[in-house]
């Protein structure tokens, strides 16, 4: 049963929880419940793991029993989930502890800041019988390519520790408005967020920001133009555009970091060459199986979009 309506909900903890703590298990189960209220039922003991107290910081066990209170969901979050559509997106890789896709541009990984929903959300939708379906990492809405998603906690666990230990080689394909000299140029700059007036979130170049290193490759240059591929060596909010925007070659068809003018050229109708997008695709993904411990390689091709603005480039300077 869902745990949010107006009556005592008992769950016994399965391999899809175990190892979450309290507050984050309560948070994800009563979607719609205020975070202030969470945290006062816990603290008040109304919450209750083996009939015992608890507190917030408490990890769950496979075969706890938890008693959750009445929770009233405001109705507008109540209602919110019905109007997720179920989606439908490639599948690169699938077994029993990953769920590998290739998100396609425009589509957020997330709802949240304006967006509805996204990836996650409709994956949900399509795939009722999922215990248990997360994000392991993130890509930008404008963004294409290869998205994980662990399918049981113990792989979201074990593909997080591959993060953070930098073992994970991500590779994106990025078209560049200007002609990248270098065959290969490594960028440490470090990157700082902030909000816009209006709460847009943006990332700039700053001496007190966090490390971040993208490694460039140029894999084909054009007149104008140059088609790199990045190699992410940390995985900072918007690293590639930032590093590729202060190093003086943005990224074609970037609306927050990029060359505005030529943005808005490139995409009006009949343009050649022209995209409507921005040209930044996840094309390949190297990690550890979590369950087998074999390295595996996931790609995703170039979109047809993509794969046209190479080829009118190339006919433009006679390729």
């Amino acid at each position: 049963m869902r745990p949010s309506g107006l009556q005592v909900a008992y769950v016994t903890i399965d391999e899809s929880a175990e190892g979450q703590r309290i507050d984050n298990f309560l948070l994800k189960v009563a979607k719609g419940v205020p975070k202030s209220h969470i945290y006062r039922v816990l603290r008040s003991g109304e919450v209750r793991v083996n009939k015992g107290r608890i507190d917030a910081t408490y990890r769950l066990q496979l075969g706890d029993v938890v008693r959750i209170p009445p929770m009233r969901v405001a109705e507008k979050a109540a209602d919110a989930g019905q109007h997720v559509p179920a989606g439908d997106f490639p599948v690169l890789f699938e077994d029993a502890h990953l769920l590998v896709i290739d998100k396609p541009a425009g589509v957020a990984v997330h709802g949240g800041s304006g967006v509805a929903f996204g990836v996650i959300e409709q994956l949900r939708r399509a795939r009722p019988e999922a215990k248990f379906l997360e994000l392991v990492h993130r890509l930008d809405r404008e963004t294409s390519g290869v998205l994980v998603l662990a399918k049981k906690r113990s792989a979201l666990v074990h593909l997080h520790e591959q993060i953070r230990g930098n073992a994970m080689d991500k590779r994106y394909y990025a078209c560049v408005v200007g002609e990248f000299q270098n065959a290969r140029q490594h960028v440490k700059l470090p990157l700082y967020k902030y909000s816009t007036a209006d709460g847009e979130r943006r990332v700039r170049v700053q001496a007190d920001g966090l490390a971040s290193h993208t490694v460039f490759n140029r894999v084909k240059a054009f007149e104008g133009y140059t088609l790199l591929e990045a190699e992410l060596k940390t995985g900072r909010t918007h690293q590639i555009r930032v590093h590729l925007q202060s190093t003086g070659f943005p990224i074609v068809g970037d609306d927050k970091y990029g060359d505005f003018a030529l943005n808005k050229s490139l995409a009006r109708s009949g343009a050649r060459p022209g995209i409507k997008r921005m040209f930044l695709h996840a094309h390949r993904l190297t990690l550890v199986h979590p369950n087998t411990g074999e390295p595996m390689t996931v790609s995703a091709p170039l979109p047809a979009e993509c794969v046209e603005f190479l080829q009118q480039l190339g006919q433009g300077d006679g390729a």
